[in-house]
Formats: structure tokens, sequence, C-alpha cells
């Protein structure tokens, strides 16, 4: 494993919004297991404390859409049109916001996107080299989705990549067992939670 600094990384927390994390959100009307996706959220918590007392950059990402969905292509056309019917993560709705255990920073970035990936279409790549910025450590949901794809895009820019697995968030723990399994056997480190807080502090 590569040694984890401060050094030139940033921290990505990926997709902690209500629509995903809370009962009252749309994934929970839908009555997916969103406590598995909540989970996520106290490891994720330390990690953003972690990185802002070591001057790390905090990145996190928002997962909406358009009101009338007209960016949503396939995923809600087709495979999961109750997403619309829902309002689900729609721009400017609770549903899409951070949920409460965060408070936004003002050294803080938030990325927006519309895709799983969060180098899709957004302006997080540009903003990471601005920066410097050559390694990533990533947290947050849903593991197997919006993490494994944007840790895959990472790897394929040849970021140093880090996911915490204990700080991330899968509907189903064996997506969740086998997302960490094939991240680790080619694209990132998966770590702990306490072992990049020991490598922050």
């Amino acid at each position: 494993m590569a040694e984890l600094t401060t050094d030139k990384t940033a921290l990505l927390v990926i997709d902690l919004q209500n629509g995903f994390c809370h009962p009252d959100g749309s994934f929970g009307q839908m009555d997916m297991p969103v406590e598995n996706l909540a989970a996520a959220i106290p490891g994720s918590r330390r990690l953003v404390e972690a990185a802002r007392a070591a001057g790390v950059p905090v990145i996190f990402t928002q997962y909406q859409y358009r009101p009338d969905y007209k960016d949503g292509g396939i995923l809600v056309d087709e495979i999961l049109p109750t997403l619309a019917d829902l309002n689900s993560l729609a721009a400017g709705t609770w549903d899409a916001a951070i949920v409460d255990e965060f408070v936004v920073g003002d050294d803080d970035f938030v990325v927006q996107k519309n895709r799983y990936s969060a180098f899709y279409g957004t302006r997080l790549e540009p903003m990471l080299t601005s920066m410097g910025i050559t390694s990533l450590v990533m947290c947050g949901v849903t593991t197997n989705m919006c993490v494994e794809t944007s840790a895959r895009d990472a790897a394929q820019r040849d970021y140093k990549t880090w996911v915490v697995g204990d700080a991330t968030g899968e509907l189903d723990a064996e997506r969740q067992t086998h997302a960490l399994g094939t991240l680790a056997f080619g694209f990132c480190w998966v770590t702990s939670t306490d072992d990049v807080v020991a490598a922050w502090t």
C-alpha cells in the first residue's frame, strides 16, 4: 500500500444526501434499507473533521437532477422511473440536500453531478488539477455505484486513491463486499477510518 499523507491529497465525500440516507427521503419511500447507507455517516464525519484539522481539502459531491428530469437519462427514463415520480434528488429540494450531520464550510467544495461518477461531466478534475491534488480519499454512498464508479475513474486518471471501507455504505451487504473487493484488486487501496485519521494526525 502506498503511504497516505496530507500532501497533495483531498477528501471526496460522495452523495451523503437526504434522498439516500434519511428514512423520509426518496430511497426510504421506495422501501430501500437506507439505514445501511446512513451507516457511512459517522466514519465520514470523522474523516471530514480530520481533513479540516490537517488542511486537507474537503469536497462534497451532490447527486441532483433538474426538476424536469431532462438530464436524467436512461436511469430515470428506463431503469428507475420512480425517481421522477418521487421528485427524487431534484435540485433545490430537501431530498437533494446534504444530510444535517454535515455543514459545508467556507473552505469546502461542493460538486454537483447527475451520473454515478464524480468525474463525469463535472468540474471536479479541473478543480483537483488547480489545487495540485494527486491523491484522493473517498467515503460516502453507495459503495458499488457512485463510490466505485468514481474510484475507477480516479484510477484511470492515475490518482492514488483510497476508499474507506467503514465510511462507505451500500444497500446490500453482498454488493458492499464485492465492490470493496473489486476496487482493492485493481483500482485503489481499501482502508479504514482509523488508519486515515492516524495518517492525518
